[in-house]
């Protein structure tokens, strides 16, 4: 098992990737600690994959509170003792829009979130990751890289290639401590958002979802969407000791709809 005996910290544990996430660190053997804003999300997703409750602990998360960073890493160690590695999936990713109508103010709201939050709560996990070395796994987008057609999210993508590019720095920084840090980027991604999204656009044009799935799919060498499980499984590698020689690297998990 990738993960067998190691401590993962999640955050952003909801209905999506994030559950996809914890649900590889216990399938893979591994103990996962769940941070979200909704004691409801975490609640029923520790219930779903570890219901004796042996392998999973979690705690209610805004990571753009210190405190509450501080406070689930904390919760870590007390419940098992270690931190092996720290996955980012808690992210801002719902204002849409490009320059000419952005509101700035939302716009540092958030670049506080995902990438102020994210190495927030990366500080929080750094002394229980210093003592045996580990993994941070930053989850990025390709929208990053490349801007998808069908929609504009440049806040989002801004606060992402940042958040890239603070990694490189990361791994030089923390690399001394056997400390490596990698990023993931998801293309389109089936899943709960990717399938509101295929919903609402073949609703709103009147044709059939399978029709829009279609014109995602046609882009991409492989002819299915990665799912969340798809993007969890890389994660987990990434967060696992066969990653040991790995750092400050990108991942795009697509489909090979963008290759580099």
């Amino acid at each position: 098992m990738l993960l067998q005996g190691k401590t993962v910290v999640v955050s952003g544990v909801g209905a999506g990737l994030g559950h996809q996430v914890a649900a590889a660190v216990v399938r893979d053997g591994g103990n996962a600690v769940l941070g979200a804003r909704t004691e409801a999300n975490l609640a029923k997703s520790a219930a779903e994959l570890d219901p004796d409750g042996r392998h999973t602990a979690h705690r209610t998360t805004d990571i753009s509170d210190e405190a509450q960073c501080e406070a689930l890493a904390a919760l870590a160690v007390e419940r098992f003792g270690r931190i092996d590695a720290v996955v980012h999936v808690a992210a801002w990713d719902s204002y849409f829009g490009g320059l000419q109508d952005a509101d700035f103010g939302t716009w540092q709201q958030i670049l506080d979130v995902n990438l102020l939050g994210t190495l927030r709560m990366t500080r929080a996990c750094l002394p229980a990751l210093k003592e045996r070395g580990g993994a941070v796994v930053i989850v990025g987008t390709q929208s990053a890289v490349a801007a998808p057609n069908e929609v504009q999210q440049a806040a989002y993508a801004a606060s992402k290639g940042a958040l890239t590019s603070a990694m490189y720095s990361l791994a030089r920084e923390l690399g001394p401590h056997r400390i490596r840090v990698n990023t993931v980027l998801p293309g389109w991604m089936w899943g709960p958002p990717v399938q509101a999204f295929v919903t609402f656009t073949a609703h709103t044009e009147k044709v059939s979802e399978e029709e829009v799935l279609g014109r995602l799919t046609a882009r991409m060498a492989l002819p299915e969407l990665a799912t969340d499980g798809d993007v969890a499984d890389a994660i987990a590698f990434l967060a696992s000791d066969r990653a040991r020689a790995i750092t400050g690297q990108s991942l795009l998990v697509n489909a090979g709809e963008l290759m580099r």
